[in-house]
């Protein structure tokens, strides 16, 4: 794994506006940033694709052993809520996708460490599909890249079509956002090359009538994708009629466990000492000196605490931490050149489908870390 400068595209910025990629600059800052490439050989490539199809499958067995043995409370998760939840997971309500957060220098001796899941929300999803492999193509097509995004997507919707029932398939999110939008709009896209007939409702548009929720013609939705965290639409006023409704929910309700940072001191209370987990507890650091304080429902690098050998090295800020937070053996990210990137790998469906590279100047990925592309040499 290596950080290689090289010169951005002229005229970079209209070619991924071309895309519809407007939020490459964010409050003035570049976020897609072309000064750069990662470069990874075939076998870190298989590497990263192992561990992040292991990780799914202990992420699945550590959600049907919270089910099973009623943990909930473990996640905060109100009790009003576990039917529905419970109801989905029985029925095999399906996923489309997930992006798990791992810290690797891309040594082969040492397994990729996970250090979250984004199991509900996950964007930079259009630049890891899309984006990055137009600039592939225009560096140099004869190269290669881990990146079977899009067509995994496509795949995805294909196999999630039957359980439609020929009904459209509604997209939501926060229009007002950006980042959010597009995300969506190119799941959407996926979804229609896919044969899905679809359409699009702004989050806060969605109404009730009847026990149903309905778009802006009173239109029942039966189904829709969200871009919108489940604890949020738990919370909102008509998060009790979720209980009520017949509506087929993407992400599933079930990913309200794996969504939360519990999950992550539950992996390692099922598989201990796992080469892809870190070390992690619930309520205090146990015998940890080193280690990360995350609250379970934080984003963008919100509230976390970095401590080492008994000292913060490193805070942020934020809104979350009433939840609770958790305990994470402290491993600190690679630094190339001053930078830090973290790799988020994707899933799709149940398979890993590529990866996209973050990064900072801090060891916290937040809000303003730059999305650099890569390729296999």
């Amino acid at each position: 794994m290596k950080r290689v400068k090289i010169s951005p595209r002229e005229n970079w910025r209209a070619k991924v506006e071309q895309l519809g990629f407007s939020y490459h600059t964010l409050d003035g800052a570049i976020y897609w940033d072309e000064t750069a490439y990662y470069e990874f050989s075939y076998e870190q490539v298989a590497q990263l694709e192992r561990s992040t199809t292991e990780l799914y499958r202990l992420c699945l067995l550590a959600v049907d052993h919270v089910i099973r043995n009623n943990m909930y409370e473990l996640f905060s998760i109100p009790a009003v809520y576990i039917p529905f939840i419970e109801s989905q997971w029985k029925q095999h309500s399906p996923s489309i996708y997930g992006r798990f957060d791992l810290a690797w220098n891309g040594e082969e001796s040492k397994a990729p460490k996970m250090l979250e899941f984004n199991a509900d929300t996950p964007t930079s999803l259009f630049e890891a599909g899309a984006v990055q492999w137009f600039w592939l193509n225009d560096i140099d097509k004869h190269k290669d890249q881990f990146n079977s995004i899009h067509l995994s997507l496509i795949d995805s919707w294909k196999n999630i079509r039957v359980t439609l029932k020929e009904e459209p398939l509604y997209f939501s999110c926060m229009k007002e956002f950006p980042e959010d939008y597009i995300n969506v709009s190119y799941l959407r896209d996926c979804a229609e090359q896919a044969g899905i007939s679809t359409r699009f409702i702004d989050i806060n548009d969605i109404g009730m009538k009847n026990n149903s929720f309905v778009d802006l013609k009173d239109c029942n939705i039966k189904n829709i994708f969200k871009l919108y965290p489940w604890e949020w639409l738990i919370n909102e006023e008509y998060g009790p009629c979720l209980l009520q409704s017949q509506t087929n929910w993407f992400e599933p309700a079930w990913k309200m466990i794996l969504s939360n940072k519990a999950i992550l001191p539950m992996l390692w209370e099922l598989f201990p000492g796992h080469p892809n987990l870190l070390e992690s507890y619930f309520y205090d650091p146990g015998r940890l000196t080193s280690y990360a304080e995350k609250p379970l429902l934080s984003r963008e690098g919100s509230n976390v605490t970095l401590v080492e050998d008994g000292k913060v090295i490193q805070a942020t800020s934020g809104d979350y931490g009433e939840e609770g937070f958790i305990y994470q053996q402290l491993y600190k990210l690679p630094c190339f050149d001053g930078n830090y990137p973290v790799i988020g790998s994707w899933i799709i469906g149940d398979k890993a489908a590529g990866i996209g590279v973050r990064e900072t100047t801090s060891l916290v990925t937040d809000n303003f870390s730059r999305f650099l592309p890569h390729m296999i040499a």
